[in-house]
Parts: C-alpha cells; sequence; structure tokens
C-alpha cells in the first residue's frame, strides 16, 4: 500500500481488526519511510460496477465518491458514522447484485435516496434538492407535499405532539 504522504511503496500493517458491521477490515499501517500512520479498509468487491451517467458517459463505480456525497448531505446532521458506512455498504451490495456490471447514475441516486430517508430527513431532503435539480424554493415545497404530512411536520421542525 502506498503511503500518502510521502508515495513510499514500503508501508507496514500494525495493526488488524473488522469494522463493527464486519463488512470491512480496519487496517492501521506505518510507512517505513516517512513514518507516517494512515488507516485502510478492505472490502469483499463482486464485481468491477460501471456508472453511466445521464451524457451517455461511462465512469468506474468509486466508493469513496459515492460516500463523499452521503457525507455533504448529513453535514452537520448528528447521524452515528456506522450507521453511514452500514447504508452506504447496503447500496453498494445493492448494486453489485444487480447482475449487471453496468448501473446509472439514475439508480445510485435512489438507493442513496431510500437511505437517506431512514437515516435522517434533513439530509433526505439535501440530497433530493441536488439530485433532482432544484432550481426554487417552489420545488422545495412541493417535493415536501409529495412525500404526504407526516413528513412535512418533520420537515417544518414540528413535532408529532402538535
Amino acid at each position: 500500500m502506498r503511503c500518502p504522504y510521502c508515495g513510499n511503496d514500503d508501508t507496514q500493517v500494525k495493526d488488524s481488526r473488522p469494522t463493527e458491521d464486519s463488512g470491512a477490515i480496519r487496517r492501521r499501517r506505518v510507512c517505513n519511510g516517512c513514518g507516517g500512520r494512515f488507516t485502510t479498509f478492505e472490502r469483499v468487491q463482486l464485481r468491477d460496477l460501471t456508472v453511466v451517467k445521464k451524457s451517455g458517459r461511462k465512469v468506474p463505480f468509486d466508493r469513496e465518491k459515492l460516500a463523499r456525497s452521503v457525507y455533504t448531505a448529513l453535514r452537520k446532521r448528528s447521524v452515528e458514522p456506522e450507521r453511514v458506512e452500514r447504508m452506504i455498504s447496503g447500496i453498494v451490495r445493492q448494486l453489485e447484485s444487480l447482475g449487471d456490471v453496468e448501473v446509472t447514475s439514475d439508480q445510485i441516486g435512489e438507493y442513496v435516496m431510500e437511505g437517506l430517508k431512514g437515516l435522517d430527513d434533513v439530509a433526505f431532503v439535501r440530497f433530493a434538492s441536488v439530485y433532482k435539480n432544484f432550481s426554487a424554493a417552489d420545488d422545495f415545497r412541493n417535493f415536501l407535499a409529495d412525500l404526504g404530512p407526516e413528513q412535512d411536520r418533520h420537515a417544518d421542525g414540528l413535532s408529532s405532539q402538535d
């Protein structure tokens, strides 16, 4: 594994342990060149996925890009990282089990929307605003209205006791 600090290929594993959901192995490493310490994760990959963008362009699936978009939606929200990682791993497993090596960006967006809906309402709406390309406040109102009265109360910050 290449050191992220100096680029040296000579690194050593100091500690390995499974993640909480046992979906990956967490490895603490040290660089024998600069002494830098870093963490890597090893996950099972069933197949190499290719994402077909709306433009028709094809790019390799990147789990880290998926994670960045999820964590951006969850910014400043108090959601346990373990739950987020479980959701991301679940999305990747769903994509890998579709039986096709090509997945559309729309499929990924729908899986993320479904996952965030169960994780955090605000993150769900944040992600939807980018995914569905909201351009005005009315887009938010219409989206929340389509969710139904229970979701509207939560989005307005009102409790179900009101």
